[in-house]
């Protein structure tokens, strides 16, 4: 079996001869393969050792991550797995190769006085600037081998990453300046301030540092195309990525580092489908999301709406938003407006799930148990919540900028699209939240599955006569 990197970003990847290099910029392009690929340079150096992070434990061992695709590379090549006490593969001359999560700062300390040749970071727009300086004083050896730091990324315009790349990526579009990928540049930290020059001894008449402080440091960038055997085997993975929302299509199909979520960028009325004038009766499931607020915003110094968002999936797969409720009112009329919303959608759509959201904590699990009580009688359920708003509202968005969502016409169009277009700077997000809320749970049911917009149908030849 021969295991080689693939022509291209990716061999440049692993022949760089640079202290710290790192990769990617855009999915798909056979980052973390390349990352696996990395240390079996020194498989035959006994007293080498790597280790691999991740943000936490649960990424290393998902279906299809890390550990998953070390068993192609590593089993091949005679490394023996241990899960326990530490997940590690040893190979016969000794040299190993460990996972490890970094979750939170205080994990830093285990690391205390550790000497790791290698250190590699998949995902470092996940880990904070403190934990990548950190483990960079940990980056030392006594093996023969220059200690060394590799990373993979995705485009987080937010992200400490951007900033310390920036050399290589465009300020105007956020591209990455394809001339530039693979450029080594020399840097040194001082008083947690990173200074920055094209060769080091620039850097120490400009800061008058120690010349062995001095770090090499290149971005190497990639893209799906540039992973040809991902392509082959996957062809539907690039038309997946075409139908993420602007946002997530921009960062990772096109690599790019600027663009963030802004108001437009995730609904626009012109993507609607259609408006209808009554409701269709072809929808097979109904969901209703509630965002729930009774308490005065600090900012307006008004109560923040409670909103609840009528969403039905359609036999052919499209999405209908039949009504919205959205109404200011006290803790004690919140409940009320439910249980007489939920009469109304059961007097009109006979079988509507209503979807609540769950605070975190002692309060919200009985304030849950409470509203589940008050609503008998009613498909209810509720949920914690997590991540940020934009992300839960990414899937939805998805499917609404394809153009598979139909609206039904009605007195609160205008203000739930001008929320919607206005996401996420508007004040108020209770509208969208209820909606990402009653999207979200009609994914789950898996009814249909949503319509493939007719020009991906044409660009790919992959779903011809299927």
């Amino acid at each position: 079996m021969i295991i080689r990197p693939q022509p291209g970003p990716q061999e440049t990847f692993l022949s760089s001869p640079a202290d710290i290099v790192i990769y990617g910029g855009a999915a798909g392009g056979g980052k973390s393969y390349a990352l696996l690929l990395e240390p079996l340079r020194h498989i035959n150096n006994s007293d080498f050792g790597a280790v691999i992070f991740r943000k936490n434990a649960n990424q290393i061992f998902s279906t299809g991550g890390l550990w998953d695709t070390a068993v192609k590379i590593y089993v091949s090549l005679k490394g023996k797995p241990s899960r326990s006490p530490k997940p590690t593969w040893r190979f016969p001359s000794g040299m190993k190769v460990g996972f490890a999560h970094l979750e939170y700062e205080k994990d830093l300390y285990a690391w205390q006085g550790s000497q790791i040749a290698m250190i590699a970071f998949d995902e470092l727009t996940h880990f904070s600037k403190s934990q990548f300086f950190y483990m960079l004083s940990r980056n030392r050896s006594t093996c023969g081998v220059r200690p060394y730091v590799r990373a993979t990324t995705n485009p987080d315009a937010d992200s400490w990453v951007a900033e310390f790349i920036q050399w290589w990526w465009d300020p105007k579009t956020g591209y990455p300046i394809k001339e530039r990928s693979g450029i080594i540049r020399y840097m040194v930290r001082l008083n947690d301030v990173i200074h920055w020059a094209d060769t080091p001894q620039q850097l120490v008449e400009q800061t008058e540092c120690d010349l062995n402080d001095c770090k090499s440091v290149t971005f190497i960038a990639s893209s799906l195309k540039d992973n040809q055997i991902l392509m082959k085997n996957d062809p539907g993975y690039l038309a997946n990525l075409k139908a993420l929302p602007l946002v997530e299509r921009e960062r990772l199909l096109s690599g790019n580092w600027k663009i963030k979520p802004a108001a437009g960028m995730y609904f626009k009325r012109s993507q609607i489908g259609a408006f209808l004038d009554e409701v269709p009766n072809d929808v097979l499931r109904w969901v209703r999301g509630w965002d729930l607020a009774a308490t005065i915003d600090s900012e307006t110094g008004k109560p923040a709406a409670t909103a609840g968002v009528l969403i039905g999936k359609r036999k052919s797969g499209r999405y209908v938003i039949a009504d919205v409720v959205n109404v200011r009112l006290s803790a004690m009329d919140v409940r009320k407006t439910i249980k007489n919303t939920a009469l109304m959608d059961k007097a009109k759509y006979r079988r509507v799930k209503i979807k609540l959201p769950q605070d975190p904590g002692q309060a919200g699990k009985d304030q849950a148990e409470s509203f589940i009580k008050f609503l008998a009688g009613f498909d209810v359920m509720t949920e914690r919540e997590s991540g940020s708003k934009e992300a839960r509202a990414e899937p939805m968005a998805a499917q609404w900028q394809a153009g598979n969502f139909d609206v039904v016409l009605g007195p609160w169009n205008e203000e739930y699209l001008n929320q919607l277009e206005s996401f996420p700077e508007s004040v108020f997000k209770d509208m969208v939240d209820g909606s990402s809320s009653a999207f979200n749970e009609l994914e789950k049911g898996n009814t249909s599955s949503p319509p493939v917009p007719t020009e991906v149908l044409a660009k790919h030849s992959y779903w011809n006569g299927r």
